[in-house]
C-alpha cells in the first residue's frame, strides 16, 4: 500500500498554505453555555418566582432541585424553632430518609411557586429531583407545579390554613395540600391489598 504523499513545507520554512483551514478556525464560534430557559423575580403568587424568557417546550427537564441533603430529623430541628404562622421551608421531600434543603447550597428551582394549574411536574429519579415541563411554556409564565404537600386528617386545621393556594388559577383548589390526608391514603391503601 502506497503511502499518500506529504507536502514539503516551502523553502521559507513555513508551513503550507491552507486557506480553508484558517477561514474556518476564524469563523469557528467559540463554545457557549446554551441560552437559559427561566429566571427568578418577583412573583404575584408568593416572594420569587421563575418565569420562562424562552419557550420551554412540552417534557422538557427544566432544571434540577438542588440543597443540602439531610434526614427528616434534622429537618424537623431545623425549622421547629421558626414561628407557628409561617409554614415555608425550601423542603422537599425525596423518600422516607431524605429532604432537600435548598435553603442551604440551593438554586432557582427553589423559588419555583406551587400551582393548582401548574405547567411543571416534579420526577424523583435515583434519589435526585427534577422539574420537567408538563406542556409549553410560553416566555413571561411563571412555572409552577403542584406541590401536594403531606399532611394528616388529624392535623390542626388553623396550621393547615397556612398553606393556602394564592395561584389565582380559575380552577385554584384553594390550599397547596394534597387532596387526600396521608393517613387517608395509607388506610386505602391497606384495605386494598386485605382484598
Amino acid at each position: 500500500m502506497k503511502k499518500a504523499k506529504q507536502k514539503k513545507p516551502a523553502k521559507s520554512g513555513k508551513a503550507p498554505h491552507h486557506a480553508h483551514m484558517r477561514r474556518a478556525k476564524s469563523t469557528k464560534k467559540a463554545a457557549t453555555k446554551a441560552e437559559p430557559m427561566f429566571e427568578a423575580r418577583r412573583s404575584r403568587i408568593h416572594g420569587r418566582g421563575v418565569y420562562a424568557i424562552r419557550r420551554i417546550r412540552k417534557g422538557t427537564r427544566v432544571i434540577e432541585y438542588i440543597g443540602e441533603r439531610i434526614s427528616h430529623e434534622v429537618a424537623d430541628d431545623r425549622y421547629d424553632e421558626k414561628g407557628s404562622d409561617d409554614g415555608h421551608t425550601f423542603l422537599f421531600v425525596v423518600d422516607d430518609d431524605t429532604c432537600i434543603d435548598a435553603g442551604v447550597g440551593g438554586n432557582a428551582a427553589r423559588f419555583i411557586n406551587h400551582s393548582c394549574h401548574a405547567n411543571c411536574e416534579t420526577i424523583i429519579e435515583d434519589k435526585r429531583v427534577f422539574i420537567d415541563a408538563i406542556r409549553t411554556i410560553q416566555p413571561g409564565d411563571e412555572l409552577g407545579y403542584d406541590y401536594q404537600l403531606t399532611w394528616e386528617s388529624t392535623d390542626d386545621p388553623d396550621e393547615l390554613k397556612l398553606y393556602a393556594c394564592r395561584c389565582g388559577a380559575p380552577q385554584c383548589r384553594g390550599t397547596m395540600l394534597d387532596v387526600t390526608p396521608l393517613d387517608r391514603k395509607k388506610g386505602a391503601k391497606a384495605r386494598a391489598s386485605e382484598r
